[in-house]
């Protein structure tokens, strides 16, 4: 009896704890793992992020597997430009993709000569280095690296080709309740300007907000288990960093 007994009782707290783990992830916050280098500067391959899932209400992609429970979002709040967000790909409302926030319902976004236009006024950006290197892929590529403005007075980090090879686009026109999302690695980022690929995201397609990143790694160099590596592959700077 005290054998099935334990038994049970273990069970059970398997059970509640498992319950638990569900609630916090769906209501509250949720780790993510960054396995592109579209987000280069600000998010590095093998950087891993919480992401608070209250910032902006909850849908069903909220929950896992994104179980049709209910319409729309509840408790809603109105992201902010620059936010840098967690949404499911409108193309199978499944794979999660982490991109910066640019344009609103209404806006009307586009690039000319390389240089960002919201609402036909140029985002101001600075260079700040013309000596970088970052990833696209496997490659590893000469950059110039900017502090752009965006119209609210966010500030963030984008790098660009140095032959600046995304140009000129068409004019984007955000639908309602819809948003327009951009990589800040310019030239390698599969973001809003893909129509066919990603395009405007629903509201409903949030999933959160990219607050900090917890850890950090780099694979290349070894992975968590070579600790005798760890003084070159962990990257404590990283650790506990406010993502902007």
């Amino acid at each position: 009896m005290l054998d099935k007994k334990f038994f049970i009782e273990n069970i059970k707290t398997l059970i509640y704890a498992f319950i638990i783990a569900i609630v916090i992830r769906s209501l509250i916050i949720q780790p993510f793992y960054i396995p592109s280098s579209s987000m280069e500067p600000n998010l590095l391959v093998g950087d891993r992020l919480f992401v608070t899932k209250y910032s902006y209400g909850y849908s069903k992609h909220s929950f896992p597997f994104s179980p049709s429970i209910f319409k729309g979002r509840i408790f809603d709040s109105e992201p902010k430009r620059g936010d840098v967000i967690v949404f499911k790909t409108p193309a199978d409302n499944r794979t999660d993709y982490i991109k910066r926030l640019v344009g609103l319902p209404g806006d009307q976004i586009q690039f000319i000569e390389s240089n960002l236009f919201i609402n036909n006024s140029e985002v101001l950006k600075s260079r700040i280095s013309k000596k970088d290197k970052i990833f696209c892929g496997n490659k590893n590529i000469d950059v110039y690296t900017f502090e752009e403005l965006l119209p609210n007075g966010k500030k963030h980090k984008s790098v660009y080709l140095k032959n600046y090879s995304y140009k000129n686009s068409d004019l984007f026109v955000v639908p309602p309740n819809h948003y327009f999302f951009l990589g800040d690695n310019r030239d390698c980022s599969k973001d809003s300007r893909f129509l066919a690929s990603v395009g405007y995201v629903h509201r409903d397609n949030l999933v959160g907000k990219a607050q900090f990143i917890f850890f950090s790694s780099d694979k290349s160099i070894g992975n968590i288990f070579s600790f005798w590596k760890w003084n070159r592959s962990l990257r404590f700077d990283r650790f506990f960093k406010k993502i902007i």
